[in-house]
């Protein structure tokens, strides 16, 4: 394997601001949900509801955002949201201090900084096209996943223990610096990237609005991808409140072990995205995309047998495991295939639409989850899920590699071959 190559100082900089971000966040894993069931005591329903409406409303906000991220440098664009995601956040706390906090603050707060998530995501996939070669995109995306799961494995432990010596709202209060921290951290870069010019004057058409999912749904590869990525991950995170209920009150688990139970399967994520440049490399982009993403679908069905104690904290960890290991591989190779077959005036506007797609299925999966719940239990919810998710692998691309080439390249070569291994 090659020496590991470093991407420039300013490159560092984004990656230091995604890291702390990622390790604040890491902290208040499962925050909203866990204060909802051990502050207000919500219903299998409500905490399902405080999942479900950040991410639908968010969405719903974002959609105008995009063109208007679309045309303006990235760069502050993504600082704007990390202010936004901070001011956001530290209601909470204060309200808390106030004996003021309620479930529609909840609400409104996950649909803020819903909002601004997939703004900033916009922002710095744009961003991070202009910031490092083209060729480097993959071992950058690489870098950023495995940075997120490493935040995952240390976070919510330590986040759990906080909690249970600090109080509730403790994990939000970092979780609100470390926005602050990263718009210090990307105010600090001083590569300045140019506005993409649109074609006509004035307001913004309301064609603009859609020119995201026109360009997703007419290329055929892109479009199979968005819709099997839209099922899975509305299902996966459709199980994170149902677990919140079952672990936490059904099964009597203490946060420390909930934390643990989804900390302690992120080491896998080291291990899926430091095969992805390899993995690519010797397979290709097209089956990672068949054979992993057939992977990440078949574990969740582990989760109908968590029982209590220490047998069922292994068998969380052991499903979340091998989840993880997968999406840790599949997604920075997917995220690098999005950006190299994407216009860059088009960027912001193609990963907007995309995030939107994901945040409106996991809104509309985990609301759906909650009924059937609250109408059932949440071990049947889990179940039902499980044996959906099972079905998604239909969805990813078929037919031959020609629709995995790396725009530019000859026909035939695999877009991977001719690079070394940089991780």
């Amino acid at each position: 394997m090659a020496a590991r190559r470093p991407l420039g100082r300013q490159f560092g900089w984004l990656w230091a601001a995604y890291a702390v971000s990622a390790y604040g966040s890491g902290l208040g894993f499962g925050a909203f949900p866990l204060i909802a069931v051990l502050v207000m005591h919500a219903s299998p329903a409500q905490v399902s509801a405080l999942s479900a409406v950040g991410p639908a409303v968010g969405a719903l906000l974002a959609l105008p955002l995009a063109p208007w991220v679309e045309y303006r440098r990235k760069r502050p664009v993504m600082v704007a949201m990390d202010l936004a995601r901070f001011a956001a956040m530290a209601t909470i706390p204060v309200a808390y201090a106030f004996g003021l906090l309620s479930f529609v603050q909840l609400l409104v707060v996950s649909a803020v900084v819903a909002t601004a998530k997939i703004a900033f995501n916009a922002a710095s996939g744009a961003y991070l096209k202009t910031l490092v070669p083209s060729d480097d995109l993959l071992v950058a995306n690489a870098r950023f996943e495995s940075t997120n799961w490493s935040s995952i494995a240390i976070g919510p432990p330590l986040g759990g223990a906080a909690i249970g010596l600090f109080g509730p709202v403790t994990t939000v209060v970092a979780d609100a610096v470390s926005y602050l921290l990263s718009a210090l951290g990307i105010a600090a870069i001083h590569h300045h990237d140019e506005a993409p010019q649109r074609a006509g004057k004035g307001r913004i058409r309301a064609g603009e609005l859609l020119d995201g999912w026109r360009h997703i749904l007419n290329h055929p590869v892109l479009r199979a991808l968005y819709l099997n990525n839209m099922l899975v991950s509305g299902l996966i995170m459709a199980t994170e409140p149902l677990l919140a209920v079952r672990l936490l009150r059904q099964l009597g688990f203490p946060p420390w072990q909930y934390g643990l139970a989804f900390a302690a399967p992120c080491v896998g994520g080291f291990i899926g995205s430091r095969l992805a440049r390899r993995v690519v490399a010797r397979y290709g982009q097209h089956q990672v995309f068949r054979t992993v993403g057939t992977l990440r679908a078949v574990w969740l069905i582990g989760l109908a047998f968590i029982r209590p104690g220490i047998v069922g904290l292994v068998t969380v960890i052991a499903v979340e495991l091998a989840i993880i290991i997968s999406m840790s591989l599949y997604t920075p190779v997917l995220a690098t295939y999005r950006l190299e077959h994407t216009p860059k005036h088009l960027i912001a506007r193609t990963l907007s639409a995309w995030s939107i797609g994901q945040q409106a299925s996991i809104a509309a999966l985990t609301a759906l989850a909650g009924l059937l719940a609250d109408f059932t239990s949440a071990h049947t919810a889990l179940v039902v899920i499980g044996v959906l998710i099972l079905a998604s692998p239909l969805l990813l691309p078929r037919g031959n590699r020609s629709g995995f080439e790396k725009p530019g390249r000859a026909p035939g070569r695999s877009v991977e071959s001719s690079q070394r291994l940089r991780i």
